[in-house]
């Protein structure tokens, strides 16, 4: 499966925010975006009006690099997304949401979504008792995720765990703490997804 291997805080500069993709060190002085809260290149620091397209190509770069996804497989989830009823941006971050790698980290078992991507394809989760390791699984509603026994150990997802806690789960996945299991409740609506994405915009993007 392809993924992006370059510099991961380059990604958060050239969207002129952060996206929180390195988990607590986001949140630290050594934060790129601290230091250099503009994009990188030797054209960085130039400052220009953005065109109507300028706006929503970098809305759509966002949610890519939110979720961790390149731009074949997010061009396959919007048309998916415009194939259901509804409204097709709420359901391409429904879709997006779904991902095994996401739902990872929704429930506290990762930092980030790259560290929830490696659980997976490590084959360190389980779906209703049996390893899946592909990332872009889409999970349904009712399927429980579990660690196997080794993660359970890892010092990183007790830490992971223990941050959860204090930031509080979202409404839509149950987390059972003494068998360290996660549940999606239900599909979640817009006003559960917090992200911050104008998907209408992209939405408009993909309809020329």
């Amino acid at each position: 499966m392809a993924r992006y291997t370059g510099p991961i805080c380059r990604l958060c500069r050239r969207e002129a925010k952060k996206l929180f993709l390195k988990g607590d060190r986001c949140n630290t002085a050594k934060c790129a975006m601290e230091r250099r809260a503009y994009a990188p290149g030797q054209h960085g620091q130039n400052t220009r009006k953005p065109t109507t397209y300028g706006v929503q190509l970098r809305e759509k770069q966002k949610a890519k690099r939110i979720y961790g996804v390149l731009e074949k497989q997010f061009r396959r989830y919007f048309e998916k997304a415009d194939r259901y009823r509804g409204v097709t941006g709420t359901v391409l971050l429904q879709l997006l949401e779904r991902r095994l790698d996401n739902i990872i980290f929704r429930i506290g078992f990762a930092s980030s979504r790259n560290q929830a991507r490696q659980l997976v394809r490590h084959g360190h989760i389980l779906v209703n008792g049996k390893k899946v390791d592909i990332p872009s699984y889409s999970a349904s509603v009712g399927e429980e995720i579990t660690l196997d026994e080794k993660a359970r150990q890892s010092k990183n997802v007790l830490a992971s765990l223990e941050r959860m806690e204090k930031l509080g789960r979202l409404n839509w996945i149950e987390y059972v703490p003494e068998a360290m299991k996660g549940r999606i409740l239900t599909i979640p609506a817009r006003e559960d997804i917090p992200v911050d994405i104008q998907e209408q915009i992209i939405v408009e993007l993909y309809s020329k």
